[in-house]
């Protein structure tokens, strides 16, 4: 590596999530980690049941799948995971990580590993993830700033997670703040979506009449 890289450059990045739906903020924060830790790629990999919200309601895994597709399709630095939906079981970070340095994208682990990204928002939970101090060892998360959402700061970190503070890195941008929550809000009052999430997803959102009153409940 030459002198003056980020530690991460090579890394590959995953970001997790619902996708329901993908959304802009998504996609420029996966930009934006790419861009400042240098990293090959950055997989999208749509949960397959969410562990903390066991009661949530969510589209199906097909929809949400072809969603992030249409999303990402023109970016060659991103990719679609499906090794969340794929497996049966709620869906925890540690065994995904775990399953990705097993079986790595490619046939071969990325120099400098993985980065999990995750919004600051999620980063104050991470206590509550199964085995996060075993994840932290696994890849290191590069957290994206949330408007409204303060990153915990290192003395969190270290009461929390002593020796791996190192392991967390804080994005400087962008501050987005827009939510699928939000998205799925307006999509089910027949309120436009447009400039929230690309073009391609809109229209499958309206082609597939997802997020309708009858269908859909604010979580």
């Amino acid at each position: 590596m030459s002198a003056g890289r980020p530690a991460t450059a090579g890394a590959l990045g995953i970001m997790g999530g619902t996708f329901d739906p993908i959304h802009l903020a998504h996609l420029a924060a996966a930009q934006a980690a790419l861009e400042e830790l240098e990293l090959s790629g950055v997989h999208f990999v749509p949960v397959g049941i969410p562990p903390h919200k066991p009661d949530q309601v969510i589209s199906p895994p097909a929809d949400r799948v072809a969603m992030v597709e249409l999303a990402i399709a023109d970016n060659p630095a991103f990719r679609l995971s499906r090794v969340e939906v794929d497996r049966p079981g709620p869906s925890y970070a540690v065994e995904t990580v775990q399953l990705l340095l097993a079986d790595p994208p490619g046939g071969n682990v990325p120099d400098n590993g993985f980065v999990f990204i995750l919004s600051a928002e999620a980063l104050g939970g991470l206590p509550t993830w199964r085995e996060p101090q075993r994840l932290l060892a696994m890849c290191r998360l590069a957290v994206v700033p949330r408007l409204g959402s303060r990153a915990p700061g290192r003395p969190w970190l270290a009461e929390h997670f002593p020796g791996q503070e190192e392991r967390v890195i804080v994005l400087e941008g962008p501050s987005l703040g827009h939510s699928a929550t939000q998205i799925r809000a307006l999509a089910a009052a027949g309120r436009s979506i447009r400039y929230l999430v690309p073009p391609a997803v809109e229209a499958y959102i309206r082609d597939h009449q997802l997020y309708q009153p009858d269908l859909w409940r604010k979580n």
